[in-house]
């Protein structure tokens, strides 16, 4: 059994991973019916996919927060790091299809005197 942490944006994945026949199971739901769009699952896929491992493992998953794409890509990073527990030899085909690095991007927070993060109120001269 291996237990990792995956994290996109503003969402974090609690992944559990035993050997199995490759279902995967999220929040409670079985993956098909708690992401609306066939691209998320083949996103999240990609990892097992690439090590071709797809039927090996039943994956148990709690994903919260932000959306489904970034609820999708902290689910992705968290198999991936999973799956580098498993094994060390996956980790060439892993870092080769660029699945190891965590996309870091997080909204940037709103500073005071402005009207978002970065956007100034119009400069008056007058």
């Amino acid at each position: 059994m291996y237990q990792t942490v995956g994290k996109r944006k503003s969402s974090v994945a609690r992944i559990i991973m035993k050997k199995g026949t490759g279902k995967i199971i999220v929040n409670k739901k079985d993956i098909k019916d708690y992401f609306p769009q066939e691209t998320l699952i083949q996103e999240i896929k990609q990892g097992l996919i690439v090590t071709d491992t797809e039927k090996d493992f039943d994956i148990e998953a709690k994903v919260h927060g932000g959306g489904f794409s970034g609820q999708a890509g902290a689910l992705k990073h968290g198999i991936v790091k999973a799956l580098l527990l498993v094994s060390d030899d996956y980790r060439k085909v892993l870092k080769q299809a660029k699945l190891i690095t965590r996309d870091s991007r997080i909204k940037e927070r709103k500073k005071y005197g402005l009207k978002g993060a970065r956007k100034a109120p119009q400069f008056s001269k007058r």
